[in-house]
């Protein structure tokens, strides 16, 4: 399945990516590792001899967008692998393989074998929470602590439905003019929108993501609904980063996540690219975290 709608778009989306990563405030080094399922691209940066901090992002973008306002600060701390998922519209690049019987955990574990890195922290935001959330359930032996941004544990419902993200993108998303791509911005954010729609470089990428990159080619990543048994299981690894106007929680996932007794902060007037609109907070709660589970 064809990642971009053209060739021309795909070539927009990977100059305007590089030209957001020229942008991060610290030294980077982009890297092609093999798996079953394709090339894997990873965005690798921070200090060398830190643990390791494995960052999954969300469909639709990609490791040089989502990690542009916080690499540098984790950076000092960790070291970072940001990874490009499989299907989305980074460098990663499929092969045959990546079919109906795609699997994330499998994909996962390739990436982390071929970086040698046995045992990692890990942190994503939305779909990526997700990736993390699965891959601490499934191999906790390599997981030391995790970090879900702007998502919810993944029971099913409401949260999880094409209706419910059609709703929120559309229409939008369908006319990505410089006018809509900032409507859809404003309305996936809190009050501090402006740190996406005054970045020239974050709103040409975006634009370009929106026109190019062909969603479809995510429909590989099958979602697993936990049960109440797995909840239990990661529980005590997993804490939940939220924004209170992210317009995914307001659905329902702040509510899964009360219900479920999770590890959650909220964050008011925030929503779903908390990361980025609350950069500086959330980078000191991420080190905090993970520094303390390391103790």
């Amino acid at each position: 399945m064809k990642k971009y709608r053209s060739e021309k778009s795909g070539q927009a989306i990977l100059e305007t990516y590089d030209r957001i990563l020229s942008t991060w405030q610290c030294e980077t080094k982009e890297r092609d590792v093999e798996t079953e399922y394709g090339t894997t691209h990873v965005i690798e940066c921070g200090a060398e001899e830190a643990p390791a901090l494995v960052l999954f992002h969300g469909v639709g973008d990609d490791s040089a967008l989502m990690w542009i306002y916080n690499a540098p600060e984790l950076g000092k701390h960790f070291h970072l692998y940001a990874i490009d998922t499989m299907g989305g519209p980074g460098k990663s690049v499929p092969n045959e393989n990546y079919n109906k019987e795609f699997d994330d955990v499998r994909w996962i574990d390739g990436v982390l074998d071929a970086l040698e890195i046995e045992k990692a922290f890990f942190a994503g935001v939305s779909m990526g929470g997700y990736l993390v959330q699965i891959y601490t359930l499934m191999r906790p032996e390599r997981v030391l602590k995790t970090i879900s941004i702007s998502g919810t544990v993944p029971v099913g419902g409401k949260k999880n439905s094409m209706s419910a993200m059609m709703k929120i993108f559309l229409p939008e998303a369908l006319f990505p003019t410089d006018k809509n791509v900032t409507k859809l911005l404003k309305k996936l954010s809190g009050e501090n929108y402006a740190v996406f729609t005054e970045n020239k470089e974050i709103m040409a990428h975006y634009k370009s993501l929106l026109k190019g990159f062909n969603n479809m080619a995510m429909g590989y990543h099958k979602l697993h609904a936990f049960t109440p048994e797995e909840v239990d299981r990661i529980r005590d690894k997993v804490t939940y980063l939220v924004g209170t106007e992210d317009p995914f929680e307001m659905i329902g996932g702040r509510e899964v996540l009360e219900q479920n007794h999770m590890d959650a902060v909220f964050y008011e007037k925030a929503g779903h690219g908390l990361n980025h609109e609350r950069a500086e907070k959330i980078n000191r709660k991420m080190i905090s975290i993970l520094q303390g589970a390391a103790e």
